[in-house]
């Protein structure tokens, strides 16, 4: 058998050793450093790499079937491969670190000459049978010829006897080669036989379960392999389809591949053996369904390095490699091949169909690692140029729309507006988009360039369609076709009307913009437009400009006529809008009028309006054409006109921010704020009706009659309601009672100068109403019912005050008692002083100055102001009455003093049936004098004095607070015996 000159290798290393050991020590830590190092895990991949250049070399299909079989004596990895034998220079490459035979050999994948040294890390005996012969190594037998050089025993010792294992290659048919030669399988030209040390084998086995995909596409040498693990078999196929296909065990790859000649520039700072080998290969594999799980992300160069790729695609490339075999080398050779790598990428993707699916193969700017990361760069900087887009359009050329997929399609389609859109399927927010430089356009600005583009307006109707999933915010300025013959388009359908039941072709004249017929869509109302009937129509602000403007129109009937139409189409009712009022009408003295300012014919406001005012009469051929209905809802006048409001701020009102155009309606606000005092929010009318021009009548006998009727009567008897902060809402006179309650409207006189039959208190006060109107009329109006409710009113104790302190008013002795008491009680205490008040004089009733009258505090005082005017109030009332009329008490005005001695005597037992708190005794006096007159009582000194049983019966009385029951008592004290019958009549007084 061939030894493939083992022997003479043998020799000549083991005699450079000998001459230098500083060799053998060089080559033992490089073997070391491969075999633990760069190469360590690597041993199935060199071995399929092995067997692929052998099937390039023999120009065969290549196959590889890897073996691990288990036994008690051990483990062990056998690779068998097709292709050409091992032969005597191999021997010597496999013998001779970083020496390969295959230099010259452009096409093969190994080029380094070490990866062999992968064994060394899983096997101390690996052995080579092919072509009839065979090879083998022994780190035991190298050893053992080691030991026999004299000059390396120092070097060994310290190594403590470790060896490099290839450099000393063995004939299999050697003595102590190997007990039992590897056998070649049937079809296979070479085997690689390594029996695996015991901590190498679970790494093989990982390296085995882990071969794929990726193997076979670094090796395209190789047609299939065999993984046999101990009886599990299976098997690795690769089935190469131009162009640019690769199927692997049925998984479809799609590959694109570039190489060339390195320019030598790029190999200077290169090994010299690489600079003979002056070619570069980039190959990109593309799984259809995505990398497999065990395809390891990393660069192949071209077997797996270090380098991390995090693309969705393989890369295999003939990058430098550093010293440790696991990295690409910087350097300008790297920077070379990174090019072509992100050239060859591009070039992949657009001999894709094109496909959305493609922007999965996009990379984004993160690379996993330096070289990843160069790669990406290189690679979207290429993008934008690259025709990958529909139409095999560049993506600098191509333009995403953000919108609904309909709108997309639309804008894109055969009738659409817009060159290089994607389609819808496309997805606009895609970051894999940008980086193909396709210009993203947000819907708002599509919409808004829309406003230049020419179509029918069924095209903008069938638009509008494909817009309803849309965010309402950006379609804001979508362009609008409008009614009529000049074919305006506007932006924005806010405000523009959309006829319903309404012809917009008569209402040219109000400046109305309504939206084609034709484009009409629901959008258009989610958008702001208004769906138009007559009401919706009248409500625009263009009619009501037009309104305004209608007496310097350059066709003021047109404007009328046109507002005409569309108030008799919406069945208005008088003053539901009361800015019709300003329609310019003509008159029947041809001039023009606003239409508030007109009369109907037949209106009885033509007698009852004073000679200046500003009214005339509408024109006869006016009535006819539309009739009384429709003129009085613009404002012409049959009765008096309504003004309508709702939510009437009365705090605007009264400061004159807002009007309603009602005389005094200010001073109404002001009033009603008075009456429902501070609150923290603007109080609101929420329905406000109210009686126009009342400030034109001159005929009130008349005016009221009219009044009294319906529409207007609501306006004067119903109170007006006010919603405060709070919810809670208080009702108040309305702003037409007020008003007429403040004017002489009844037989030339206020209302609140009369008052209505029934109450005697206010008898002699108040002239009673005159006839001819029902009750709730003249309450509303102001006609006074009660005392109760006049000093209820605000201003009401004033008002009895003045007068009462009108000497041509008839007030009855019986009455005054109770109008003083009732003004006592009064709540208003916001008076000014009379000058004069209305007194008793000795038991008649005069009107005097204030300055000479006094308030009776008590009774007891009276024989001593005989002539002396007196306000007179119920007991308990005489302090606030005299601070209320600003008054002295007549007590006060008088020394007082007792001038008579009394015996005290007890109080008969008797009086306490009637007075339970009376005293228990008193002060009985033969004659009672104070300030040198006889009184009959007297208890401003403390005590109770009293001259006899009338005297102590009013005594006891009014110092009990008990002043009704004086009479009672009296008449106990005169018969004490008659208690019981007294007090039984006491109890049939109701």
């Amino acid at each position: 058998m061939p030894d493939f000159g083992t022997r003479a290798l043998r020799e000549r290393v083991l005699r450079a050793w000998s001459e230098s050991p500083a060799r053998f020590r060089e080559d033992a830590n490089t073997e070391e450093d491969f075999a633990l190092g760069g190469y360590r895990d690597r041993v199935v991949v060199e071995l399929a790499q092995n067997a692929a250049d052998a099937a390039l070399r023999a120009a065969v299909p290549g196959r590889l079937r890897l073996t691990l079989r288990t036994s008690p004596s051990g483990t062990v990895l056998s690779a068998s491969n097709t292709g050409a034998p091992l032969d005597a220079a191999g021997v010597e490459a496999l013998s001779t670190l970083r020496a390969s035979s295959k230099r010259d050999e452009a096409a093969t994948a190994g080029r380094f000459g070490v990866g062999f040294a992968a064994v060394v890390a899983v096997s101390d005996r690996p052995a080579i049978a092919s072509g009839g012969a065979g090879v083998m190594w022994s780190r035991a037998r190298s050893q053992e010829l080691v030991e026999a050089v004299p000059a390396l025993a120092d070097e060994l010792e310290r190594r403590g006897g470790h060896v490099p294992l290839l450099r000393l290659p063995f004939a299999l048919d050697e003595p102590f080669a190997v007990d039992e030669p590897p056998e070649i399988p049937s079809g296979f030209d070479t085997v690689v036989w390594l029996p695996l040390r015991e901590d190498a084998v679970e790494s093989v086995r990982r390296q085995l379960e882990r071969a794929g995909a990726a193997l076979m596409l670094a090796l395209p040498a190789l047609d299939g392999v065999e993984i046999d693990v101990d009886g599990d078999v299976r098997e690795l196929t690769a089935e190469h389809r131009p162009p640019g296909e690769v199927v692997i065990n049925g998984a479809m790859w799609r590959t694109a591949e570039a190489h060339g000649e390195i320019p030598m520039a790029l190999l200077e700072d290169r090994p010299v053996e690489e600079r003979a080998r002056p070619f570069w290969n980039v190959r990109w594999a593309l799984p259809e369904d995505g990398l497999p799980e065990d395809t390891p992300a990393v660069v192949h160069a071209p077997t797996p390095s270090d380098e991390r790729l995090d693309l969705p695609a393989l890369l295999i490339a003939s990058f430098p490699l550093a010293p440790d075999r696991r990295h690409v080398a910087p350097g300008p050779l790297t920077d070379f091949l990174v090019d072509r790598a992100a050239e060859t990428y591009v070039r992949l993707l657009v001999e894709l169909d094109v496909s959305p699916s493609v922007l999965k193969l996009v990379p984004g700017p993160i690379g996993a690692g330096e070289l990843d990361a160069r790669v990406r760069r290189g690679i979207r900087e290429r993008l934008p140029e690259a025709p990958l887009l529909p139409h095999r359009t560049r993506g600098r050329d191509a333009v995403a729309v953000d919108a609904p997929a309909e709108f997309v399609d639309l804008l894109g389609g055969e009738d659409g507006v817009a060159v290089g859109l994607l389609p819808p399927e496309w997805p606009a927010r895609s970051p894999a988009l940008a980086a193909l430089g396709v210009r993203r356009v947000e819907l708002a600005d599509v919409i808004d360039e829309l406003a230049a583009v020419d179509r029918e307006p069924a095209w903008w109707h069938r638009m509008y369609g494909t817009l309803g999933g849309a965010a309402t915010d950006a379609l804001g300025a979508v362009p609008v076709p409008l009614a009529g013959d000049g074919g305006r388009i506007v932006r924005g359908p806010r405000g523009l009307l959309i006829a319903d039941g309404v012809d917009p072709g008569g209402l040219d004249a109000l400046g109305l913009r309504f939206v084609h017929p034709e484009a009409v869509h629901p959008l258009l109302t989610r958008l702001g437009a208004v769906e138009a009937g007559p009401r919706a129509v009248l409500g625009d602000a263009a009619v009501r400009a037009a309104v305004e403007e209608s007496f310097e129109a350059d066709d003021p009937d047109a404007v009328a006529e046109a507002v005409l139409g569309l108030v008799s189409a919406a069945r208005l009712d008088p003053g539901e809008e009361p800015w019709l009022a300003e329609l310019a009408l003509p008159a029947d003295d041809g001039e023009l009028y606003p239409a508030g300012e007109l009369l109907l014919p037949e209106s009885p406001l033509r007698a009852l309006m004073a000679d200046d005012a500003p009214f005339g009469v509408v024109d006869g051929e006016l009535l006819e054409r539309w009739g009384a209905e429709a003129l009085t809802a613009v404002g012409v006048l049959d009765g008096f006109a309504l003004a309508k409001g709702e939510d009437v701020n009365l705090t605007g009102i009264a400061d004159e921010a807002e009007t309603l155009d009602l005389d005094d309606e200010d001073l109404w606000a002001e009033d009603v704020l008075r009456r429902i005092g501070p609150q923290d929010l603007p109080p609101l009318v929420p329905e406000f009706l109210a009686v126009r021009d009342l400030e034109l009548v001159d005929d009130w006998s008349a005016a009221l009659r009219v009044l009294a009727q319906a529409p207007w009567r609501a306006a004067i008897v119903d109170p007006a309601h006010v919603t405060l902060h709070n919810g809670r809402r208080v009702a108040v006179p309305s702003y037409t009672a007020w008003w007429l309650s403040r004017q002489r409207v009844l037989d030339g006189r206020s209302p609140g100068e009369f008052r209505l039959s029934g109450d005697e208190a206010l008898a002699g006060l108040y002239d009673v109403a005159p006839t001819g109107f029902d009750e709730r009329l003249l309450l509303a109006l102001g006609v006074r019912t009660s005392l109760a409710d006049l000093l209820d009113e605000p201003g009401g104790a004033q008002e009895l005050l003045n007068r009462l302190g009108d000497p041509a008013r008839s007030v009855t002795r019986a009455q005054l008692g109770g109008l003083w008491t009732a003004l006592a009680d009064t709540h208003d205490r916001a008076v000014e002083p009379p000058d004069r008040v209305r007194t008793v004089v000795d038991g008649d009733v005069e009107v005097v100055d204030a300055a000479d009258a006094l308030v009776l505090d008590a009774p007891d005082v009276l024989p001593l102001l005989r002539g002396q005017p007196l306000v007179i109030a119920a007991q308990g009332r005489d302090e606030r009455l005299a601070e209320l009329l600003d008054l002295p008490l007549a007590g006060d005005e008088i020394p007082g003093v007792v001038q008579s001695e009394g015996e005290k005597r007890p109080v008969p037992d008797a009086v306490r049936a009637v007075l339970p708190d009376a005293p228990a005794d008193y002060l009985a006096h033969e004659q009672l004098v104070v300030d040198g007159q006889d009184v009959p009582w007297w208890t401003r000194d403390g005590e109770v004095r009293a001259s006899g049983v009338h005297g102590l019966a009013r005594a006891l009385a009014w110092s009990t607070g008990h002043w009704a029951d004086r009479l009672m008592v009296e008449a106990v004290l005169r018969a004490p015996d008659a208690l019981p019958d007294l007090l039984a009549e006491a109890d049939l007084e109701p």
